[in-house]
């Protein structure tokens, strides 16, 4: 019976072993994925937050004071240019215009019988030249009476849109009073903010003799059929964000974009040597993406990395990897930083070329 168990023992202290022994073999036998960033130029495209506004949206505003008579026009309404929209009740200007016009008929006959007294040597040069003066002056009146008659008809100076009314008919309304607003949406001014690197970028890149074409994301995730093209630069950068202003103009033939509308503008943007790596070969530990690297003894070190520009599958690094640098690209969450790996080594175009799917 001792003979029994001491062979039992032996037998399960062998299989234990063997066990023991074939499992460290199986680790021993796992190989990972290792690749190296490829450096290559490419185009990416940059996205920017924009504000769209109408290439002319203005403010229409009572010239004189008085009861607004009569609305010719409807909120939202497309108006020509010197179409009659508003009529401020004008009784006053037209009596203030035939008091100024009576006016003017008196000092002109002054002026006439000054004139044939002058002629006849009866009053001086002087009381003639005093005579045309006040008919100079009384033409001014009229001329005045007019501007002013004429301020009561608001009219559209340009084709548009128009916006809500600030006032209803029979408002009494005083100069300067906000009647509405005016939008030329025929072509659209569309603002968007570059920060510093990026623009000297732009700068270095754009030619001189080709404007830039950029295209449009709307509020509802769909592209704006018709490009726009990047036309005016601001002056200065703005101190406490790093940005300066772009303005992209878009044709608008179906009036489908209105002024104060958001979107995105999207760019393209070459990039010289670009260090591209695959996105499933990084993770990240609060908001920072890292990746594993070997060093020359095959040992694994975490390494922060920063992220350029995003595409499909792929991100370009800014910062963090060189050229030469190893970097695990499958397994990364089987393994900690100090951990010495075995690994099968494959060229970054070829990883590239199949990429599709993220490891887990």
């Amino acid at each position: 019976m001792k003979k029994y168990l001491v062979l039992l023992g032996f037998g399960a202290l062998c299989c234990g072993t063997s066990c023991t022994k074939h499992e460290e073999a199986k680790e021993e036998a796992v190989k990972y994925l290792v690749t190296s960033p490829m450096l290559e130029d490419t185009i990416i495209t940059k996205e920017y937050v924009a504000q769209i506004h109408a290439i002319q949206h203005i403010e229409m505003r009572a010239l004189e004071k008085g009861y607004l008579q009569k609305i010719y026009v409807d909120e939202g309404q497309t108006v020509q240019k010197g179409q009659l929209m508003f009529q401020i009740m004008p009784l006053m200007y037209q009596a203030e215009l035939k008091r100024s016009e009576a006016e003017a008929n008196y000092v002109g006959i002054e002026y006439q019988n000054t004139k044939r007294l002058a002629d006849n040597n009866v009053v001086s040069k002087s009381e003639l030249a005093l005579a045309a003066a006040k008919v100079g002056k009384a033409q001014a009146e009229v001329s005045l009476a007019k501007t002013h008659l004429s301020f009561t008809t608001i009219k559209a100076p340009f084709d548009g849109i128009m916006d809500h009314f600030e006032v209803r008919q029979g408002s009494l309304v005083d100069e300067g009073d906000l009647l509405t607003t005016l939008s030329d949406n025929s072509k659209m001014w569309v603002y968007f903010n570059v920060p510093e690197a990026e623009y000297l970028s732009y700068k270095t890149n754009a030619k001189s003799d080709n404007q830039t074409h950029v295209n449009l994301l709307m509020a509802n995730n769909e592209q704006f059929k018709y490009p726009g093209v990047v036309q005016t630069i601001e002056a200065d950068f703005n101190n406490e964000t790093g940005n300066i202003a772009f303005r992209a103009t878009f044709p608008n033939p179906e009036g489908l974009l209105r002024s104060g509308e958001t979107g995105s503008v999207l760019m393209t943007v070459p990039l010289k040597h670009a260090i591209i790596i695959p996105q499933k070969a990084t993770y990240e530990v609060l908001e920072k993406k890292y990746v594993y690297v070997l060093d020359s003894k095959n040992v694994v070190h975490q390494r922060e990395i920063t992220i350029a520009s995003e595409m499909p599958d792929l991100y370009i690094v800014k910062s963090g990897l060189k050229p030469t640098d190893k970097f695990m690209l499958e397994g990364i969450r089987k393994v900690k930083d100090g951990d010495k790996i075995e690994f099968t080594y494959e060229a970054p175009k070829q990883v590239i070329a199949n990429l599709g799917t993220h490891s887990e």
